[in-house]
């Protein structure tokens, strides 16, 4: 297991002077500080929710103190890894749509594709603006020792966790603002600015001066409800349900107390099945009719376009380093986790002969449900997985189980490790891709556990990434 903080017993030069500093803290100061900043949240309003037959009622999220830090030679390796994958994600998408190279090269089989219910057929033979289909992606990432770093998984449907990154360094801020005068720690609150130019920059084809762009949001109700209104204010731009729009004669209109306004960029947060029921669910009481139309009509840009899920569902992971060289003719520079798809006989045999030393997860399974931790279950579990695989092997991939990076946490007054993961955000516009310099660092807080989703109890750290001393 690789402490990043402590290296054969000596402590890593990044945290040295963070260790001198809060390291040291007394027992009465952390409890004070504790307090403060469960204050900031609660009167900010971070929170959660948490979808239960049991528990529908909005969390705090739990915030930890000690932050984690990165080196400004490691976030290159982050910055390029997730760049590449991006434009890779983009080019497969593209291509999966149009023409399928791919499968003619042999590099992905075309039906782990077309039967997939993430494969959007209506999108066959569009051109998407821009060309870009998931300008948002958030890749989660773990770490295992010093240099290796693995991609758990892409994000790219509507990741979300940004503003957590966010308001993680302010209330930092808030509580140090004396150690980021001292360490060179680069700023995230930029991102909001960042998101705003990147979806702007995919205005659709019929729109002739400077797009108007909202955020569609599903409502209070959702888990990331407070990310949807954070965003919304941050860029600027109206937050929207459903029923705030229309679409007349292919264009998509926001009703406002002085007539309609022409929409033509939507950033999103609602699931591809939701957006038109006339389109999709014809259940969907938070779609707009006729937005699909609006969208292939050229007059409205969807951000991220619909069917881009297939790119990021865990069955076309194992693909990524092919997906990658393919479409770039690199090697990938952050790696993937071995995976094994229980669609393959052979893979399937491997997993049921070795589920005891593996992690097995649902293909569309999110948040930390639907999975198995192999030498953490018991053997009723175990036997349920084993005919859940047999009876659906499509709807499951397996991977090892790794020993993930620790950073300490606030016990209580002491500091304890606990397991940790990273989700950097990639923004990719009509001519350029960035990456603020940090991400949403997840925590177990639970001592031992891997699981770091806050819907399964973890927690959040602030994110330092260190400027470059050497940059000019």
């Amino acid at each position: 297991m690789y402490n990043e903080v402590y290296i054969n017993n000596k402590v890593r030069k990044e945290y040295k002077h963070l260790l001198a500093n809060i390291g040291n803290l007394s027992p009465d100061v952390i409890k004070r500080k504790k307090s403060e900043a469960e204050d900031i949240i609660r009167n900010i309003g971070i929170t959660f929710s948490v979808y239960s037959n049991t528990d529908m009622t909005e969390h705090l999220i739990p915030f930890d103190m000690f932050p984690r830090i990165i080196s400004a030679s490691e976030w290159k390796k982050i910055h390029d890894g997730v760049t590449q994958r991006a434009l890779a994600i983009n080019a497969f998408l593209r291509d999966i749509y149009h023409t399928g190279e791919i499968f003619r090269a042999g590099v992905v089989p075309s039906d782990l594709i077309y039967r997939n219910p993430a494969f959007d057929v209506k999108m066959i033979g569009f051109d998407v603006p821009h060309h870009v289909y998931a300008p948002i992606i958030g890749s989660d990432i773990v770490r295992t020792s010093k240099n290796d770093f693995y991609v758990l998984e892409d994000n790219c449907r509507i990741p979300s966790g940004v503003s957590y990154m966010i308001e993680n360094r302010e209330i930092m801020m808030r509580m140090f603002p004396d150690i980021f005068q001292q360490m060179k720690v680069e700023s995230v609150d930029n991102y909001p600015q960042h998101l705003l130019n990147t979806l702007m920059s995919l205005k659709p084809k019929n729109c002739y001066g400077e797009p108007n762009v909202v955020l569609l949001t599903p409502g209070p109700l959702n888990s990331a409800y407070y990310e949807h209104t954070y965003l919304a204010d941050t860029m600027g731009i109206e937050l929207v349900q459903g029923n705030d729009l229309y679409v007349e004669d292919g264009i998509t209109y926001m009703m406002t107390t002085v007539g309609p306004k022409k929409i033509d960029v939507i950033y999103r947060r609602i699931d591809d099945k939701f957006l038109d029921p006339l389109s999709y669910d014809n259940s969907s009481l938070i779609g707009i009719p006729g937005l699909f139309d609006s969208y292939k009509s050229h007059n409205l840009t969807i951000a991220s376009a619909p069917g881009s899920g297939i790119a990021d569902d865990k069955a076309i992971y194992s693909y990524m380093p092919d997906i990658i060289k393919f479409y770039l003719g690199e090697k990938p520079i952050l790696n993937n986790i071995m995976t094994y798809s229980c669609y393959n006989t052979e893979d399937r045999k491997y997993v049921l002969d070795n589920i005891h030393k593996l992690v097995i997860k649902e293909v569309h399974g999110a948040g930390g449900y639907g999975m198995l931790i192999g030498d953490r279950a018991s053997k009723t579990n175990i036997d349920l997985f084993k005919k859940k695989i047999s009876k659906n092997p499509s709807g499951y991939i397996a991977q090892p189980i790794l020993d993930l990076s620790t950073v300490p946490i606030f016990d209580n007054a002491n500091l304890s490790e606990r397991h940790v993961d990273f989700r950097p955000f990639c923004l990719v516009g009509s001519n350029f891709r960035k990456l603020v310099s940090g991400g949403l660092t997840r925590v177990a807080l639970k001592e031992g556990s891997l699981i770091v989703n806050s819907s399964q109890g973890g927690g959040v750290k602030d994110t330092w990434v260190l400027a470059d001393k050497d940059a000019k």
